[in-house]
């Protein structure tokens, strides 16, 4: 500041005049858009980790010809539900790459609906960092969001979490 602050008014003047600037700084940082750069490890795989309810799966991604292995097994006979095994491909066909990439996975914990979303929001994680552009189209779809709803414990008192037990009148 080269000028001299002699009363309140010059003083509003000058703050008024640095926040201008400031803002005037922040439109430019944010309208350049920004590029984020693919992560991939040191054999061109993308690892992410995806969750529900109780499941949590580890997921590896690389270029291949579709292969999909769960803990070890081939996805037909890991999910033998069509259903599941449609769940698990719904990133792939948003972002129209099915059968240009290799997963492999293993899950923990839930059942088989649990784990099958759970891999789902694993491969969707791992495309988005494998190709940052897909980033649009799977936020869209709504596959990089947690869907953090979990089964509600059980109370003392209660026969499950919120049902009572019988009522006898006699």
């Amino acid at each position: 500041m080269s000028e001299e602050i002699k009363s309140l008014s010059d003083l509003k003047k000058a703050v008024s005049a640095k926040e201008k600037a400031v803002k005037a700084e922040k439109a430019e940082v944010s309208a350049a858009p920004v590029k984020r750069e693919p992560k991939k490890d040191k054999f061109g795989r993308s690892y992410a980790t995806g969750r529900r309810k109780d499941a949590t799966a580890r997921v590896w991604l690389k270029q291949g010809k579709g292969d999909i292995t769960v803990n070890g097994k081939v996805l037909d006979v890991y999910f033998p539900r069509p259903v599941l095994r449609m769940i698990i491909n719904q990133p792939f066909v948003v972002s129209n790459r099915v059968g240009q990439f290799d997963v492999v996975c293993t899950v923990k914990g839930g059942g088989l609906s649990g784990q099958a979303g759970a891999v789902r929001h694993g491969i969707s994680r791992c495309l988005d960092l494998f190709e940052p552009e897909l980033h649009t189209a799977l936020k869209k779809a709504g596959f990089l969001t947690r869907d953090s709803r979990v089964v509600e414990r059980k109370k003392y008192g209660k026969a499950k979490a919120r049902r009572s037990f019988q009522f006898s009148k006699r």
